[in-house]
């Protein structure tokens, strides 16, 4: 069998890389990445008081994110993958939010995801004896919240102006401007639109 070379986003074959012997998913370039951005986010960050947002932004561009200079990003938060992230302006990425990027995520302009919020860009075939890796966007619209302790899965688009309620989990896309509550999310009613 032919050697199979990593894809673009990093992940290995977990036919050639057996992660249940303990291979990597993640090429060593990509794992160094994030093992270097993880050290400069402890200690240049991590501890910051809330209002320094445009440090942190200017720690997240440096590190290839495509972050606004406007958007808020709290110290506790925890960036995966930088180079995955895009926030617009206005934009928020709540104290303890877990932004699982191994895929992009975007955030539009003044989008609201909530404390300890969970965006997962990845996640495992569930079907293949290998359980391979696989990463897929998240996007979430503009002037959309994704409330406490909610869940967004891979490859799901929060609609512009939508709403994931607190704890809510969405497996699926958000339609504009309505309401989600529950697990699985389902719709409440509309939301005004402004």
């Amino acid at each position: 069998m032919a050697p199979v070379l990593p894809r673009d986003d990093g992940i290995l074959d977990s036919r050639v890389h057996n992660t249940f012997a303990g291979a990597p998913s993640f090429t060593l370039r990509h794992r160094v990445v994030r093992a270097l951005f993880g050290v400069v986010w402890f200690i240049l960050a991590r501890w910051t008081p809330p209002p320094m947002h445009r440090w942190r932004v200017f720690l997240l561009n440096l590190f290839g994110a495509r972050v606004s200079p406007t958007a808020r990003v709290y110290g506790s938060a925890r960036i995966w993958y930088p180079k995955n992230l895009s926030m617009a302006a206005q934009s928020v990425l709540g104290p303890g939010v877990i932004c699982y990027c191994m895929a992009k995520i975007s955030i539009g302009e003044r989008a609201i995801v909530s404390q300890r919020a969970h965006l997962c860009a990845g996640s495992h075939h569930v079907d293949d004896e290998h359980f391979q890796l696989f990463a897929e966007p998240i996007s979430i619209g503009s002037n959309a919240w994704v409330a406490a302790e909610a869940f967004v899965g891979p490859g799901v688009t929060i609609g512009q102006g939508a709403v994931l309620g607190a704890r809510g989990v969405a497996a699926k896309n958000l339609s504009d401007w309505t309401i989600y509550v529950g697990n699985p999310a389902r719709p409440l009613r509309e939301r005004k639109r402004f």
